[in-house]
Order: C-alpha cells, then structure tokens, then sequence
C-alpha cells in the first residue's frame, strides 16, 4: 500500500465514525437508556471495534458499511446487557428498611415482658434467666440450680405459663 492509498483509508474511517458514531450512539442510549453512565463506553468500543475489523480486512464489503457497524453495535448492546444482568444475579438482594413501627412494638412487648417477669418468684426468673439468656442446656441449669433437668423443663413451662397469664390479664 502506497502512502496515498493509508490516507485515503484514514480518510475514510474518518468519514465513517463521523457519519455513523451519531446513529450508533442514539442506538444504545435508547437500548441502555441515556441515564446510564456506561453508554459512551459503550458506543467508544463499538466504532473502536468497528474500525479494528475495517482495518484487519474483517470487513469484506459484503454488506454495507451501515449494517457492518449495526451488527456490532446490537451484538455489544447484547453482551452489555448480559454482562450487568449476570452481575446483578450474583449481587446480594436489598433488604428493605425496618418499619419503625415493628422496632417500636418489639421495644413495647420487650417492656411488658420485662415486667411480667419481675412478676415472678425468683427460682422461676432464675431458670428462664439461665435457659434462655445465658442459653444454657437443661442439665447445665439443673447443676448450677442443684435441681433435676425434669425439674428444670417443669419450672420453664410453668414460668412460660405465668407470663402468658400475666401478659394476656
């Protein structure tokens, strides 16, 4: 290729990116939406592509120049797509805010329970204390209180029994 000839192909990717970098950039900001801040990039890789393969020989003039650059342009917009839609499968789900109102209804029954169990006589606090705060096994309450495991499971049910009492009176 002589020197002429390298210019008039500058020339001519020249005239191409000019004349279709204004068609493709409407294709997929309407395909990504133009409020998505990756469609320049998009569209810079797609004339970059598309001047690669003009370059390479790849483009053998088969179809028009147009449609060349509008298979690449839809082949891009595709894997764009598919890309960010894999990524958003392996992404972690937003949880939704807590309702402030179920926080103030758990403080409240926080607080009634509370108070029910300030109700009860100490060896039933003791034992709910242990089972269920200190989260210790039914044998592990029974040696610290000296009593049977059977005696412990005995006092939590009647101690859960009270507080229902208690709770729904």
């Amino acid at each position: 290729m002589n020197p002429g000839e390298a210019h008039k192909v500058e020339t001519d990717l020249d005239q191409v990116v000019t004349q279709y970098r204004p068609v493709v950039s409407f294709k997929v900001r309407k395909s990504l939406g133009g409020g998505n801040p990756d469609w320049e990039d998009v569209v810079n890789e797609i004339m970059m592509q598309a001047i690669q393969k003009i370059q390479s020989g790849e483009f053998r003039g088969e179809s028009s120049v147009g449609t060349f650059i509008y298979t690449i342009t839809t082949r891009r917009i595709i894997d764009y797509i598919r890309q960010k839609t894999r990524v958003l499968r392996h992404a972690p789900e937003v949880s939704p805010l807590p309702d402030p109102h179920d926080q103030v209804e758990r403080d409240e029954r926080a607080a009634r329970l509370a108070e029910a169990i300030k109700q009860l006589k100490p060896k039933f606090k003791d034992v709910l204390y242990l089972y269920y705060f200190k989260d210790l096994s039914r044998e592990e309450v029974a040696h610290k209180l000296g009593i049977t495991p059977a005696k412990v499971s005995e006092r939590v049910n009647y101690a859960q029994k009270l507080l229902r009492k208690i709770l729904t009176g």
